[in-house]
C-alpha cells in the first residue's frame, strides 16, 4: 500500500462521516475515523521510508528488473528537478544500458537542455529506434531533427 491510498482514504472517510452524521448511522462514522487513522498512517509511513539506493537499483536494473529501472528514472527526474543534472545524467546512463526507452527520450532532453538539439540527436534517435512516440516525431518530415530525410520509424 503506497501513499496514493492515504490520499484516497482521507477525502472518503470524511465523505463516509458526514454522510454517517447526515442519516445518524454510528456505524460508518466508525468506519470514517478508521478509513482517517489508516490515511494518515499511510502518509506518515511514506513520508518517513527511506529513499533507493541507486546502487542497489543499478544492479537490480542491470539484470532486467524493469522496477529497478522505473526506480532510477525516477531517481534521475528528482534530481534533475532538484537542480543536479549530472546526477540524473548519470542515473539516466544506467537505465538506457538495461533498455529502457523513456529514460532515452528524457536522457536526450537533459543533453538538449544543456547543449542543444544536435548533441542530444543520438539520444532521440535511439528512443525513436525502439518506438518513442514523441521522439518519431522529431525525425518525421517536417520534424525537427529531420535534416537527412532518415526516418528511424520502421
Amino acid at each position: 500500500m503506497g501513499p496514493g491510498l492515504g490520499y484516497f482514504l482521507l477525502p472518503a472517510g470524511g465523505a463516509l462521516s458526514l454522510t454517517g452524521v447526515i442519516t445518524g448511522n454510528g456505524t460508518l462514522i466508525s468506519l470514517s475515523w478508521i478509513m482517517w487513522v489508516l490515511g494518515i498512517l499511510l502518509i506518515l509511513a511514506n513520508r518517513y521510508r527511506r529513499p533507493a539506493d541507486p546502487r542497489a537499483l543499478a544492479v537490480a536494473a542491470a539484470a532486467g528488473d524493469a522496477r529497478a529501472v522505473r526506480g532510477l528514472r525516477t531517481l534521475a527526474l528528482t534530481a534533475r528537478a532538484e537542480g543536479r543534472p549530472d546526477t540524473a545524467e548519470r542515473l539516466l546512463r544506467q537505465a538506457v544500458k538495461a533498455g529502457d526507452v523513456e529514460s532515452m527520450w528524457e536522457l536526450g532532453r537533459l543533453v538538449e537542455h544543456r547543449e542543444g538539439l544536435a548533441a542530444a540527436e543520438p539520444w532521440f534517435r535511439m528512443a525513436a529506434e525502439r518506438g518513442h512516440a514523441v521522439a518519431k516525431r522529431l525525425f518525421r518530415p517536417g520534424g525537427a531533427l529531420h535534416p537527412d530525410g532518415a526516418d528511424p520509424a520502421p
